[in-house]
């Protein structure tokens, strides 16, 4: 399901929300945090220098510091607090040093946790120290982090499904974009994506674009198409009549057994154009009929006159690899096939042409294998060429100069023919040698 998919638009816009999210948060939190704590250290210095004031005026005028306020000398102070207090001029030991004669220190580390310490020299090698409990402040910073923390999280819960949501009106054009996009890989040349109502965005740019690609494909797919038919419906014409005139030839003789050899040639060349005309229009329909598939096929092989081997087998058998030889060599000749209900016309024009391909461009022996619904036919040849079995068969093109002459006619027609019953024509190469063609009457669904 793609509201499930992590990796679909929606999450990715959502993941970079909440990316962006949480960046605002953590510098607005940074800020915040560092305002605040420099605003309780300003606090807790000016509360401790307030208390210094008033102990070093009581100091003053008692001689006395009060209870809470320690005496020390300059040795006894922390080390930090030593070195920020001012140094006295040289030979005055006695008097006060002076105003400004202060020093704090917030420290952090044990044992003295979250402590302000303050000092004031009143002379005579006598400071006044005070330590101020910072306890609240730090507890109050973190309190804030938490809820700085809390916040982010309660508004991410807010702002990821949003932007999942917000990003469905994009997600479903894209969607309904590659569906169309499909249904034109498909055949159905006439599908467009459309307008997307008063949108003016990049999406709409790439289906206007996509658009216009499948007119000009279908432009000229259909002027590829018109000129084919055209060139057959053409030729048939004068065809025919050189084949009457080659008919009055003479029968023993070699030039006119060789005219009437590449006569038929150009009638089944011209009658193969006619095909492929009528499969790229669409108009051709599969009559469906039940038909029991290993009667059928061993009848078409023997009419085609070639030295074709033909085995039934079980369909449990051959359902990992009807392409080794083992399996082939387990079938039990003569074992019935199942019924199946396909257009037996079709199903032949398919195994004739794939029985020609083998033994014009494979090597014997060749062979014809039915379980269930699917038909292998196999060679002992070179095997399909790489160019083939990447992109499929192409008229005009036999894939590579080892494999015989021809026109490449023959697959194109047969994989129009499987289009035209839904079935599903594949071509590979045996692991042992040979190539490979599986025509499956049946295949799984997509």
């Amino acid at each position: 399901m793609d509201f499930l998919n992590p990796r679909a638009l929606r999450w990715k816009i959502a993941a970079l929300a909440a990316a962006a999210c949480c960046a605002v948060a953590a510098v607005v939190g940074f800020l915040v945090h560092d305002a605040t704590r420099e605003r309780g250290l300003r606090v807790g210095t000016d509360r401790t220098l307030t208390r210094l004031i008033a102990a070093e005026r009581e100091f003053a005028r008692t001689g006395k510091a009060p209870a809470d306020i320690d005496v020390r000398t300059r040795a006894e102070l922390p080390g930090p607090l030593a070195r920020d207090l001012p140094a006295r001029p040289a030979g005055d030991v006695d008097g006060p040093a002076g105003e400004g004669a202060y020093a704090t220190w917030y420290d952090v580390d044990p044992p003295n946790w979250y402590w302000m310490w303050g000092a004031a020299d009143v002379g005579d090698d006598r400071y006044l120290v005070v330590r101020d409990d910072m306890s609240s402040e730090v507890r109050g910073l973190q309190l804030l982090d938490r809820s700085i923390v809390k916040s982010v999280l309660a508004a991410l819960l807010v702002v990821v499904p949003l932007a999942a949501l917000a990003t469905e009106p994009i997600n479903r054009r894209l969607r309904h974009g590659a569906r169309t996009a499909r249904r034109i890989a498909d055949g159905d040349l006439d599908a467009r994506i459309g307008p997307a109502g008063r949108a003016r965005d990049e999406i709409t740019e790439m289906s206007a674009a996509v658009d216009d690609m499948a007119t000009a494909l279908q432009h000229k797919l259909e002027n590829e198409r018109r000129f084919t038919a055209d060139v057959a419906h053409e030729l048939r014409t004068p065809l025919m009549g050189l084949v009457t005139a080659a008919g009055l030839l003479p029968e023993d003789d070699e030039a006119a057994a060789l005219v009437r050899d590449r006569l038929r040639a150009l009638n089944a060349l011209v009658e193969d154009l006619l095909e492929i005309s009528r499969l790229d229009a669409g108009v051709e329909r599969a009559r469906l009929d039940p038909v029991p598939l290993g009667e059928l096929v061993a009848d078409v092989v023997r009419r085609t006159g070639t030295d074709t081997r033909v085995l039934a087998v079980e369909p449990a058998e051959n359902a990992g690899g009807m392409g080794s030889a083992g399996a082939v060599e387990a079938g039990r000749a003569g074992e019935p096939a199942g019924v199946v209900e396909t257009d037996p016309r079709r199903v032949e024009r398919i195994v004739v042409n794939l029985v020609a391909n083998a033994h014009r461009h494979g090597a014997a022996p060749v062979e014809v294998t039915v379980a269930g619904t699917r038909i292998a036919v196999r060679d002992h040849g070179p095997g399909f060429p790489a160019e083939l079995l990447e992109h499929g068969p192409q008229r005009f093109r036999t894939g590579a100069s080892e494999r015989g002459r021809g026109h490449g006619l023959g697959l194109t027609v047969a994989r129009g023919q499987a289009e035209v019953l839904g079935a599903r024509l594949t071509f590979t190469n045996a692991a042992d040698g040979g190539a490979l063609a599986v025509l499956d009457l049946a295949p799984p669904a997509a």
